[in-house]
């Protein structure tokens, strides 16, 4: 019921299938940026001291302004998203049924198993109109499949009636074209996840928001207690969301990586068929030959036991290309 899920950027999994791969290892099976924000130097006693509450409420109005949430008082805050899902999932304290519009990130479907719900994997939006718990990530990983924006609206005014919950996770969506619901969560039957450490490539510091009415976000901060987001989080967190010249230039920076690397696949005569400016979605037939192709020489990617035709790929850093584009060249379809 709670088992184990296999995720990316497990490197000594990497090394235990390709033991004689070159080292060091290029690590593209998670969706973060390679290229971290340049944070200003922490303050002396970010690791001697307790987190301040005003620093926390620092950080919530800084991610109240840059994720458009209606208010500070609508953000939670917490050591990364991973840890608010099993929350999340016991807001609805009746549990029922939960559906995962999938295939999608699968610690979705394990945090409300865990909490009680008959959960329900679904591949049409329309279906999570029959849930107590509807659950989907825009734009998804891995596919990079968005859900408009007003359907999304429309499913959670269906469930807001009914007494139930959408979940939008918009873990990728600093690096997409899709449009937040973030400033429509005081409608009721909404709640908008929203991860910073994989735009900001600092998936280490761990910390994560949930935006809701401010009645579900009480409950929350309830339920995390206090000093649930380090000292060295809020400094750079603050900091890095109130910094919307470099937001703009990153998604400018990662957009030319993602065309570049879509470039590289199409010389191999395999399409990419989505993803989002943060990670590549393949669907190939050879996708497994891909796989052990890049694998023997050091670059990890990300592969699905349950669906072998499919590859996750994150971006290289600025001084991995050579070695990725020598690696592609050696798999020829």
């Amino acid at each position: 019921m709670g088992g184990r899920i296999e995720h990316g950027g497990n490197l000594a999994r990497a090394r235990a299938l390709f033991p004689d791969a070159p080292e060091p290892w290029i690590d593209l099976s998670t969706g973060i940026n390679p290229n971290s924000y340049p944070h200003s130097p922490l303050p002396a006693n970010a690791f001697s001291r307790l987190p301040d509450p005003k620093d926390l409420g620092r950080l919530k109005e800084a991610a109240a302004r840059s994720y458009g949430a209606p208010s500070a008082a609508h953000v939670a805050a917490g050591p990364g998203t991973q840890i608010l899902l099993p929350i999340v999932a016991r807001l609805l304290k009746n549990g029922g049924k939960a559906a995962i519009l999938s295939p999608t990130y699968a610690e979705h479907a394990r945090a409300a198993r865990l909490a009680g719900y008959d959960v329900r994997e679904v591949n049409d939006p329309e279906r999570l109109l029959e849930a107590d718990l509807a659950v989907t990530v825009n734009p998804n990983n891995p596919t990079g499949r968005i859900v408009p924006r007003l359907q999304l609206l429309e499913i959670a005014a269906h469930l807001s009636g009914k007494g139930r919950l959408l979940v939008v996770d918009e873990a990728f969506h600093d690096a997409s074209e899709s449009e937040s619901v973030a400033d429509a969560v005081d409608s009721g039957g909404l709640l908008v996840l929203r991860s910073f450490g994989k735009f900001y490539g600092m998936a280490g510091v761990r910390l994560g928001f949930a935006i809701s009415h401010p009645d579900l976000v009480a409950r929350m901060e309830d339920e995390l207690g206090p000093w649930s987001v380090s000292g060295p989080a809020l400094h750079i967190g603050t900091e890095a969301l109130a910094d919307r010249e470099w937001r703009r230039v990153m998604r400018e920076r990662l957009h030319r990586s993602a065309v570049r690397l879509d470039a590289l696949f199409e010389q191999c005569g395999v399409p990419v068929a989505g993803g989002t400016s943060l990670f590549r979605f393949v669907r190939h037939a050879e996708a497994q030959r891909i796989f052990h192709a890049l694998g023997q020489e050091g670059v990890f990617v990300r592969r699905f036991e349950d669906r072998p035709e499919e590859l996750r790929l994150g971006l290289p850093a600025d001084d991995q290309w050579g070695r990725v584009e020598t690696a592609l060249a050696k798999f020829t379809y």
